[in-house]
């Protein structure tokens, strides 16, 4: 399956759909995306903006999803930074916390205000 994010005018991914590999001719990419988009435009009939996403990260480093950005220069998607304080890792274009999360097996939240991740100790699911 390929998948595509229809980016808009400041390249935010709005939607991400999947076409069966067969309707792109089992191109592989960069070639399926042009395959892709002439199949969605011409076939489909969607309008906008559209370009690969991989899911399993095969190329542009993240998979697309709603509201993350299509980087031109680095030719990846990156999801919005989550905190003020975490910055880029340039090489897997993923937000970074300025503290690892402890490696401990439980549940952790950031807390921007103190800097430092809060360990659940109660985490109920209803």
């Amino acid at each position: 399956m390929a998948h595509f994010a229809r980016i808009d005018e400041n390249n935010v991914v709005i939607q991400v759909i999947v076409i069966d590999n067969k309707s792109l001719g089992d191109l592989e990419f960069p070639d399926s995306e042009y395959a892709g988009q002439k199949y969605i435009k011409n076939v489909i009939g969607l309008p906008g903006t559209w370009m690969q996403t991989s899911y399993n990260r095969n190329f542009r480093k993240n998979f697309a999803g709603r509201g993350s950005v299509y980087d031109k220069g680095r030719d990846a998607f990156i999801q919005p930074k989550p905190y003020d304080s975490w910055k880029l890792d340039e090489e897997t274009c993923k937000w970074e916390p300025p503290t690892p999360m402890p490696s401990r097996d439980a549940l952790y939240d950031w807390d921007e205000e103190t800097q430092q991740w809060i360990e659940f100790e109660d985490y109920d699911v209803e």
